[in-house]
């Protein structure tokens, strides 16, 4: 978490705010599971051209276990193309990868 924008203060002032406003993990919540957050990622990574400093609701609190699980999916689809960031469904069995298809069709573009 060195390099820009992760050094700055204005990145870990907005960390600080997104964790008190949603202390969930937002992808154990979705599961129907309590989880505190401990990270904050973008949802549109800046590699692909997010805003390195988004409204709170271009961002997600997540677990450790999450974060680790859309690292590691993101670091897949950069060598592959493709592939889901989180895997799973939601109690209503919607997926809970912002970034499905399924949410662009229905109304909830990332």
């Amino acid at each position: 978490m060195a390099d820009w924008p992760y050094n700055t203060s204005a990145w870990r002032k907005l960390r600080l705010v997104k964790l008190a406003t949603d202390p969930a993990c937002y992808a154990c919540k979705l599961r129907g599971q309590a989880k505190l957050a401990v990270a904050v990622d973008h949802v549109k990574s800046i590699k692909a051209g997010g805003d390195p400093f988004p409204p709170l609701s271009g961002l997600m609190s997540l677990c450790e276990r999450c974060h680790n699980e859309k690292t590691s999916a993101v670091d897949r689809q950069d060598r592959a193309g493709s592939g889901r960031r989180f895997k799973g469904f939601d109690l209503n069995g919607n997926p809970i990868d912002p970034a499905d298809d399924w949410h662009a069709r229905n109304g909830n573009p990332e």
